[in-house]
């Protein structure tokens, strides 16, 4: 099953992907997750990464799609994959659909005043990368499962928060045009099972015809 998860930042799109990963057994791919490797890495091209992800902009497509490419060359994409972060734009479907084709693509919406609250409220574990939020219950600065302390990515404040909801908003009109009935549109407003509950429904159902 090959996937494409379409979903503005704080949109819950990585949660969501997760869930899938573990229900359908095919790995999530975030090219996010790949690119702030990337920049931890250093050299040439961690440090050209990192001066785009902290402004909030687009790393170029040349770089994102060879990126990509090795990734999904791996054992564990055999039987599927989620893309999290892939196409941003019709360029990139348009080479995407050079390399393979998708089953059906997942939209997440949420309005983009929800999105900044999130966004600015959010925050990560560096030792295990889970995720948590300053307006949840319970919330005390340290990571839920390991004890550690989280802290706020340069791309969740407020000057790259505009920039990405921005960017997102001109490019996504186009990917749902682009992938047409293969598109599922979801409602982020509720808890994650909740949003998650009819799209493992729709999945399930889109398996069994495989």
């Amino acid at each position: 099953m090959k996937l494409i998860l379409l979903g503005a930042a704080g949109s819950g799109k990585g949660t969501m992907a997760k869930k899938i990963s573990e229900d359908f057994k095919v790995p999530q791919i975030s090219t996010g997750d790949m690119f702030r490797e990337i920049a931890k890495q250093g050299g040439d091209l961690g440090e050209k990464v990192a001066k785009l992800m902290s402004s909030g902009s687009l790393v170029p497509n040349e770089i994102t799609f060879e990126v990509l490419k090795e990734r999904l060359k791996k054992d564990d994409c055999k039987n599927g994959f989620i893309l999290d972060g892939f196409p941003r734009s019709l360029i990139q479907a348009q080479m995407l659909r050079e390399l393979t084709d998708i089953d059906a693509v997942i939209s997440i919406e949420l309005p983009f005043s929800e999105l900044e609250k999130r966004l600015v409220n959010r925050r990560i574990c560096a030792s295990c990368g889970d995720i948590d939020n300053v307006s949840y219950d319970g919330y005390t600065g340290a990571c839920r499962k390991c004890g550690k302390k989280l802290f706020q990515r340069d791309d969740d404040k407020p000057e790259a928060i505009k920039t990405r909801l921005e960017v997102y908003k001109k490019d996504v009109t186009p990917l749902i045009n682009f992938y047409g009935d293969k598109v599922m549109t979801v409602s982020s407003s509720g808890s994650p099972d909740e949003t998650y509950a009819p799209v493992k429904t729709f999945l399930t159902k889109l398996e069994a015809k495989a």
